[in-house]
C-alpha cells in the first residue's frame, strides 16, 4: 500500500489477544501470599468488602476469586457472623481431588490405573516398613479386621479393603504418593466389577495378603514389604483384567 507521501505501509495484522479474567488474576495474587505465607493457616483473609476497596474490583469478582481459591482446597468459606475465607493448607484430599479429575476427565483406562498402581504401590510399603508408627499400624489392623470379618457386605469388604491400601499410603508420610493412592484406589474400585470378581477365594487371598504385608510393615522389613505388595498388587491386576476381557466380549445371538 503506498501513502499520500509515496512511502510504503506493511499489513500487519495482530493475532486475537487472550486477557486474563479480573477473578482470576485476584485468585493468582491470593494464592501466591497464601503460598508464600503471608496469611498462615488458620489466618482469615479480608472481609469481602475490604478486599473489593483495596483492589477497586467488583464484588462479584472477588466472590468469584475466593470460589476458585475454595476449589483448590487454598480456602474455606464459612458463612454467619463470624464467617469468611479461612486460610488452609492444601493436603493429600487435594491431590486426590486433582488427580481425579483427570483421570475422568481423560477417561484412563483401567489397565492404566492399574498399571500405576504397580509402579507405585511398592514404594509405599517400603517407605511404610522404614516409617512407620503405632498410629499407623493402629490404622492398618483395624482395616485387617474389618476385611476378614465373615458377616460383612460386599460394599463392607471393599471399603474395608479400600481403607488399608489408603493406610499403607498415609504410613509411608509421603503426602505426594498418600494423594495417588487416595485417587487411585478410589478410581480402581469405582470401575472394577466387582459383583463379577469379589467372591469367597478373593477374599481368603486379599486377607492373607493383607496380614502377610503387615506383619513385614511392622517389622519394619522393607525388602518384604515390597516383594509381597508387588506380588499382591500385580494378581489383583491380573485377575481384574481377566474379568474384565471376559465380561467385554460381546456373547452373539442364538
Amino acid at each position: 500500500m503506498i501513502s499520500e507521501t509515496g512511502t510504503t505501509r506493511h499489513a500487519v495484522q495482530l493475532n486475537p489477544m487472550q486477557v486474563p479474567k479480573a477473578s482470576d488474576v485476584l485468585a493468582n495474587e491470593l494464592r501466591e501470599r497464601i503460598l508464600h505465607g503471608d496469611f498462615p493457616e488458620g489466618t482469615a483473609l479480608p472481609p469481602e468488602r475490604e478486599l473489593v476497596t483495596q483492589t477497586r474490583m467488583s464484588r462479584t469478582t472477588v466472590r468469584e476469586a475466593l470460589r476458585i481459591l475454595e476449589v483448590q482446597g487454598l480456602v474455606r468459606i464459612k458463612t454467619g457472623r463470624a464467617g469468611g475465607a479461612f486460610v488452609q493448607s492444601p493436603g493429600e484430599e487435594s491431590i486426590a481431588s486433582s488427580v481425579n479429575l483427570l483421570i475422568r476427565g481423560k477417561q484412563i483406562r483401567l489397565a492404566a490405573l492399574l498399571e500405576t498402581r504397580e509402579a507405585i504401590e511398592p514404594a509405599c510399603a517400603q517407605l511404610a516398613a522404614q516409617y512407620r508408627t503405632d498410629a499407623d499400624l493402629t490404622r492398618l489392623e483395624e482395616a485387617n479386621e474389618a476385611i476378614s470379618s465373615e458377616t460383612g457386605s460386599l460394599a463392607d469388604f471393599l471399603q474395608a479393603n479400600v481403607d488399608w491400601h489408603i493406610a499403607v499410603a498415609i504410613a509411608s508420610h509421603n503426602e505426594l504418593l498418600t494423594g495417588f493412592m487416595l485417587a487411585l484406589s478410589r478410581s480402581i474400585y469405582a470401575s472394577t466389577d466387582n459383583k463379577g470378581f469379589v467372591d469367597a477365594e478373593v477374599r481368603r487371598t486379599t486377607v492373607l495378603a493383607h496380614r502377610n504385608i503387615t506383619k513385614a510393615i511392622r517389622a519394619q522389613d522393607a525388602g518384604a514389604a515390597v516383594r509381597r505388595m508387588k506380588r499382591h498388587v500385580h494378581a489383583y491386576a491380573e485377575a481384574v483384567m481377566e474379568v474384565e476381557d471376559r465380561t467385554s466380549i460381546e456373547v452373539p445371538r442364538s
